[in-house]
């Protein structure tokens, strides 16, 4: 029998850089949390202690903050220049992945008025960038997290078998709640990110209301499809949504009668649908998702 060493990449995990530009007197804030990892020749470091070929994550650390102090601009923008530059550090760095998650503030308003320095968090939504360099080729994938939605109608769900341990009943409308996590391989890297961005959150969002849904999977399948087919740049999407259930209330023990008015929202156990959805005139680059988790 022979040991050895299979894959492996080291890094710094979720380092916190807020950034503020105070250059007019309407601030700017981004709000990112990015984690490195580097890929490359660290067998000696596995094997034998040895750390002569490893840059010290507090380097790398070190190196976001510095990064972020020239400007930050897109996840996308500035996941490139880092991963960028840490794969061609030294020569024993073959590659490097960058994660971004943006997390999105607002203007208070102030007499009506947006202010120029007081911010509110919104929600839990998180906008995601995974930027990978690999043999000199540069790879993104952009995305969203836990977008929350609901339709209070509009969806059925019916037409599954029954077996000796199917209890839920068929139903011809339902509420229908997911929390969306997508993310999308673009194929350049020379893309205007932000508009990129807000063009396929919104196709998301028009597709997730209009498709009268049959099924969540039905529905997740419409919404890739109306990202690949109006935006050339995205080569394919990955998705992953909870099915978030809303269950009927039974008021009949208090003598009252519920005309689906009153749920309960259950928050576990519950369905999860992911799949890909692809084009079939661009290749697969399975190395863009490498350590990317969450997704079949």
């Amino acid at each position: 029998m022979v040991i050895r060493l299979g894959a492996n990449q080291y890094g710094k995990a979720e380092v916190r850089v807020v950034a503020v530009d105070r250059s007019a007197p309407r601030h700017e804030i981004v709000d990112l949390n990015v984690s490195t990892a580097l890929r490359g020749d660290f067998a000696a470091a596995h094997t034998a202690g040895d750390n002569a070929h490893v840059l010290a994550t507090d380097a790398q650390k070190n190196t976001v903050f510095a990064f972020a102090r020239d400007g930050i601009g897109s996840p996308e923008a500035f996941a490139l220049r880092l991963a960028r530059h840490f794969a061609g550090s030294y020569p024993w760095i073959t590659g490097a992945r960058i994660a971004v998650e943006s997390y999105p503030w607002e203007r208070i308003a102030v007499g009506g008025a947006p202010h120029d320095h007081a911010f509110r968090r919104p929600g839990g939504e998180v906008r995601t960038a995974v930027v990978t360099v690999d043999g000199g080729r540069a790879h993104v994938l952009a995305g969203l997290g836990d977008l929350v939605v609901l339709k209070t109608t509009g969806s059925e769900f019916w037409g599954f078998p029954r077996d000796g341990y199917t209890t839920l009943a068929e139903t011809r409308d339902r509420i229908l709640a997911t929390a969306v996590t997508a993310r999308w391989r673009c194929t350049g890297t020379d893309l205007p990110w932000d508009n990129l961005f807000a063009g396929v959150r919104a196709t998301l969002l028009e597709t997730f209301a209009a498709t009268h849904s049959l099924a969540l999977q039905q529905t997740l399948y419409a919404m890739g499809e109306a990202v690949l087919e109006r935006f050339p740049d995205v080569a394919e999407v990955r998705m992953s949504m909870p099915n978030k259930h809303h269950f009927l209330q039974d008021l009949s023990a208090f003598g009252l009668d519920n005309p689906d008015v009153v749920y309960h929202a259950d928050d576990r156990p519950y369905g999860l649908i992911e799949a890909q959805v692809l084009r079939d005139d661009v290749p697969a680059d399975e190395v863009a998702w490498q350590g990317t988790p969450g997704f079949c």
